[in-house]
């Protein structure tokens, strides 16, 4: 997979910006807030359809203007596809797949796949749970579109559910049973398909924190809900998830929040017998992290058959040389590689030489001979 071209219009703060890749390694350099991480952003969202750092479309749209616009040509192992997307102030999104308007967003997802690793990624494993879930889901979308939709779908429901929760007088049992039912059904295919995802990147990280760390080092990941991990069937998954609900009522009704359900389920790295959100070193976090990216990577291209971009935001300065290297040295030429930093200090003169480099100056790029 090879992104060809990337285009940018009114979106954060570019106006009007193009740029062809012609090497397999591209270098943003450039102070803070000039618009390096912005670049990154446009292709994690043609990627998954979501910022890590937005909530709202006109964020993403420059000030002033009412759309914004992301365009793309990539170059796939079965062939050329052009992806567009375009965002208004309103939230109404328009999605065209070489150049035909598609009914849904959805279209786009997979069609581009990318393991996006930031410096706010680094915080992964004391970060809030919220963090994890999000980053499994950032995943799924790609390995499954249909999974957005599916996410969406749940977070409706249960925004619908906490509503009746919270309203004074308390809505009828038989009336709140009707949610739940839905919020089961929902919340089963997002449990299902978190759980299957883990399984395949546990021994795929597993592998690369021994690597990383020497073999001194080993791990495991696990999915922890209220709903028992008791196989893959959808209909004895969602009798738990009812069996719980029923349990937690009194307590819901009294807190106004739904406490069951994915929106709750936290995913646990523990290294050897301890979990390393509580006392793993910063040192060994690292190396949670980067092996964690290493797998999500190693995935991807796994079952699509080719690798991802790897979208590297200002992190390798967050690294020792140790783990530079490791990361470095693992991606070699096969993968396309977009860099951010500050300055050139920390790369080899090899690596430089294979790449563009770019100087980013408020929203503006110029290359760097």
């Amino acid at each position: 997979m090879f992104v060809q071209s990337l285009h940018l219009t009114q979106f954060r703060n570019y106006l009007d910006q193009s740029i062809t890749f012609e090497q397999p390694k591209l270098i943003l350099v450039g102070d803070n807030a000039q618009g390096k991480s912005n670049f990154l952003e446009a292709l994690q969202l043609l990627a998954t359809g979501r910022s890590q750092r937005a909530n709202r479309d006109r964020e993403l749209i420059q000030q002033g203007s009412d759309q914004g616009r992301v365009l793309a040509q990539v170059e796939r192992r079965e062939g050329r596809v052009e992806l567009e997307l375009i965002l208004r102030a309103t939230g109404h999104r328009t999605a065209r797949l070489n150049g035909v308007t598609q009914p849904r967003i959805g279209n786009l997802l997979g069609q581009l796949n990318t393991v996006f690793f930031s410096s706010w990624d680094l915080d992964l494993v004391r970060g809030n749970p919220q963090q994890r879930r999000s980053w499994l889901d950032g995943i799924l979308v790609q390995l499954e579109p249909i999974y957005a939709q599916l996410s969406d779908q749940y977070q409706q429901v249960l925004h619908q559910r906490n509503s009746l929760l919270k309203q004074i007088p308390p809505v009828p049992d038989h009336e709140l049973a009707l949610w739940d039912e839905q919020l089961a059904r929902h919340g089963t295919r997002v449990i299902r398909r978190r759980r299957r995802l883990l399984t395949r990147l546990a021994p795929l990280a597993t592998h690369w924190q021994s690597v990383i760390s020497g073999g001194n080092e080993t791990l495991q990941l696990s999915y922890q809900s209220r709903i028992p991990d008791q196989g893959d069937d959808p209909l004895q998954i969602e009798q738990q998830f009812r069996e719980q609900l029923a349990q937690k009522q009194a307590a819901e009704r009294y807190q106004g929040l739904s406490l069951v359900g994915p929106h709750r389920d936290e995913v646990e790295f523990i290294l050897g017998e301890t979990p390393a959100r509580l006392y793993g070193s910063q040192g060994q976090q690292r190396t949670l992290v980067l092996a964690l990216k290493l797998a999500e990577l190693e995935l991807l291209e796994q079952v699509n058959q080719q690798p991802p971009l790897l979208l590297l935001d200002d992190v390798l300065a967050e690294l020792d040389l140790k783990r530079q290297n490791q990361l470095l040295g693992t991606i070699g030429e096969r993968v396309q590689t977009f860099v951010t930093t500050t300055h050139l200090g920390s790369f080899e003169r090899g690596w430089l030489k294979s790449a563009q480099v770019y100087q980013v100056n408020a929203g503006s790029l110029q290359e760097v001979s």
